[in-house]
């Protein structure tokens, strides 16, 4: 083989070398440009999703403020409810006091009225039994 020959071979074979070297620099290049790329998505979609959950978070928060706004205007109803039914069973039990002791003052000064009063009075035009058809 001339000398010329195993020149053109080796500079052919380290011209396809160079080509092969520069085709892998260029994909690895495009390779890193997409990595980077699907980096960047990621990392928008992890930042709409930490937004969402925030807000998620707030409106939890703020919901289960309203909840205990809610009982305890409830619980203070009910306290003020119970309070004033308390009120009202005490004013009833001495609004009873009151009328036993003006019974008993009324049967001192006229003993027997009190009892005429509570029994029904039958007149000569009411009957005495129950209620008749007619």
């Amino acid at each position: 083989m001339d000398t010329w020959v195993v020149v053109l071979v080796v500079a052919v074979a380290v011209a396809l070398l160079v080509v092969l070297a520069l085709a892998l620099a260029k994909r690895n290049r495009i390779n890193g440009a997409r990595k980077r790329e699907q980096a960047r998505e990621a990392l928008r979609e992890a930042e709409e999703r930490r937004t969402q959950a925030e807000e998620e978070q707030a409106a939890a928060e703020a919901q289960a403020a309203r909840a205990r706004r809610e009982r305890a205007e409830m619980e203070e109803r009910i306290r003020l409810a119970e309070e004033e039914a308390r009120r009202r069973a005490e004013q009833a039990g001495q609004h009873a006091a009151e009328a036993d002791q003006l019974r008993a003052r009324a049967e001192k000064l006229a003993p027997g009225l009190a009892d005429e009063r509570t029994r029904p009075a039958a007149g000569p035009d009411q009957p005495t039994g129950g209620a008749t058809r007619r």
